[in-house]
């Protein structure tokens, strides 16, 4: 699958300059959640500069700015657990892509998250058995995006404008589903839309999927 031009660019540089040996097991978690939502924020907001520009260009584009926001968002969430496709760009004299350098780094990270898991003796057992693969960790970053989604959706969607909206009802409401109407995010019962819900699911589809719907 060919990676579409919006993924070329994503925002995702501080991710790909994270100094895994700045972490360690007490603050690996924090940091790392940290770093992924500051690369949501600013793709956020190139997304909002730079997303209207091509709509203007090509205005029977189907496309919204929330579904462009999903979109990278769920390519954060394919990096976050090491499922991402694109290689990346390979500088002169270098033997590794940035796909490898992320990777590697995330790696090293969640081997802390994981001894931090391990360091009480009653948790270790049960971070142990789940988690038996000690050198690629897949599962541990798996349910780490499955627990922070929510956060994540909510930095890339910071830039969002008021009037913004997803394009199908996926907003749980008391068993009734709705629209994410307000900056592409679902509405709490007490009338904000500072969601603890995240409208999507493209982060739950095959990378490659998602890719050729993009491309069609």
């Amino acid at each position: 699958a060919c990676a579409p031009y919006r993924r070329l660019n994503l925002c995702n540089k501080n991710m790909e300059k994270m100094d895994a040996n700045n972490y360690d097991s007490g603050n690996a978690k924090h940091k790392l959640l940290a770093e992924v939502c500051l690369a949501a924020k600013y793709e956020g907001q190139s997304i909002k500069t730079h997303y209207p520009k091509y709509q203007a260009q090509y205005p029977g584009s189907a496309s919204t700015t929330c579904t462009e926001l999903a979109r990278s968002f769920a390519d954060i969430g394919d990096i976050v657990r090491g499922k991402d496709l694109y290689l990346g760009k390979k500088k002169k004299k270098k033997t590794k892509t940035k796909r490898n350098k992320i990777k590697k780094n995330l790696q090293k990270i969640f081997g802390d998250i994981y001894k931090k898991l391990t360091k009480n003796e009653k948790k270790a057992s049960e971070a142990q058995n789940p988690y038996k693969n000690t050198k690629n960790f897949y599962q541990l970053q798996k349910n780490w995006w499955t627990a922070n989604r929510k956060t994540v959706w909510k930095a890339i969607t910071c830039s969002a404008n008021g009037g913004n909206a997803y394009f199908q009802q996926t907003c749980n409401d008391d068993g009734t589903s709705s629209r994410a109407i307000h900056q592409c995010r679902c509405q709490k019962k007490d009338g904000t839309h500072d969601s603890d819900q995240v409208p999507t699911y493209f982060d739950y589809l095959p990378q490659y999927l998602k890719w050729f719907k993009e491309w069609a």
